[in-house]
């Protein structure tokens, strides 16, 4: 490969296409999924001034204004999503297909059974099986991303993991600010997990059934996606209620996992669903009433994460700190 052809599959096409990404609707940063996001802020933020429950002059203002959007913080997170698609080709890809060929897959998955159990009749695909499919795969999911997540909270995984947290504002953008090693993680085990679950379902249906989808995209991700799922990385407080949020995710929830007030340390690691925090015990609901909280960790250190190096290089720097051990410094030397 030469130069320009390097350049261009390194560089140019990857950011091209976190570009184009914002008028997909695969993704969560969507225009269109944007767009809802911010007409139900506007919604808030009209009913509040009505009832006199905010004292923001304008939607701008509501929102966070400047102060927020234009914070060198959520200027870096800008920059940061589109080289998530440089490390993505240059990095996560190359890392999945080296350890691809040794992850079961569904194929795999339901020559087993059928060679431990028989063939099955097939089912043929319609609408009942996709509907039911797509609900395993989305719910399978939520719940692997709730352990992957739960586990980088913990040990030296939080070195990683503080990046995204590291953030002492949010906007829609800030979703993207994972760092390589964590997306490698979570990518290999969900791929691992749904192969076995695929195959299963498969096996039982005599064949490869196909997900329901809207607009080409898989219906209940669709569907969550549209809820102001990008309010949960915003200044903007949207509590479901607390009946409601043992069960869905709201943005003022996610809120409160980036708070850096100790009482709401540890809680609400679910990305969709509330169920498995309530489940195992790491549940906070929220009320209408917007909390007073600050984002950041409980470090505050989001000073050393302003810059590209910070998000990517620093955390491998501070966990070779951590688990190397470390010279006892000699009396006499400038260390003591």
């Amino acid at each position: 490969m030469g130069v320009f052809e390097a350049i261009q599959h390194y560089l140019v096409e990857p950011v091209s296409y976190q570009f184009t990404g914002l008028f997909d609707l695969n993704g969560r940063l969507g225009m269109l999924f944007l767009g809802i996001s911010y007409l139900v802020a506007y919604g808030l933020f009209r009913y509040r001034r009505r009832h006199g429950l905010s004292e923001a002059r304008s939607f701008w203002q509501f929102i966070g204004g400047r102060q927020v959007h234009w914070h060198p913080s959520a200027r870096l997170d800008y920059l940061y999503y589109f080289l998530r698609g440089v490390l993505k080709v240059a990095l996560v890809l190359p890392v999945i297909a080296l350890v691809d060929p040794y992850i079961l897959r569904s194929a795999d998955y339901a020559a087993f059974f059928t060679q431990l159990w028989g063939a099955r009749p097939q089912l043929g695909d319609n609408l009942g099986l996709s509907l039911l499919y797509g609900l395993g795969v989305f719910v399978l999911s939520d719940f692997t991303g709730y352990w992957v997540h739960r586990a980088f909270h913990c040990g030296w995984l939080w070195e990683f993991h503080k990046v995204h947290h590291s953030a002492p504002v949010m906007v829609p953008a800030t979703a993207a600010r994972v760092h390589v090693l964590e997306k490698i993680a979570g990518r290999l085990i969900e791929l691992a997990v749904l192969g076995a679950y695929a195959g299963a379902f498969w096996y039982a249906c005599g064949g490869e059934v196909s997900r329901y989808t809207l607009f080409g995209v898989t219906y209940l991700v669709f569907i969550f996606n549209a809820l102001a799922s990008n309010l949960r990385h915003s200044h903007v407080w949207l509590s479901f209620g607390p009946h409601l949020e043992h069960i869905f995710n709201s943005p003022a929830q996610h809120q409160i996992h980036h708070s850096d007030a100790p009482r709401h340390f540890h809680k609400n690691f679910g990305t969709n669903l509330s169920i498995w925090d309530w489940l195992f015990g790491t549940l906070y609901v929220t009320t209408p009433t917007p909390e007073s909280i600050r984002f950041g960790t409980a470090e505050q250190d989001s000073h050393r994460y302003l810059s590209l190096y910070s998000l990517t290089i620093l955390p491998f720097v501070d966990t070779a700190r951590r688990l190397l051990p470390t010279r006892p410094s000699v009396p006499g030397t400038p260390e003591s």
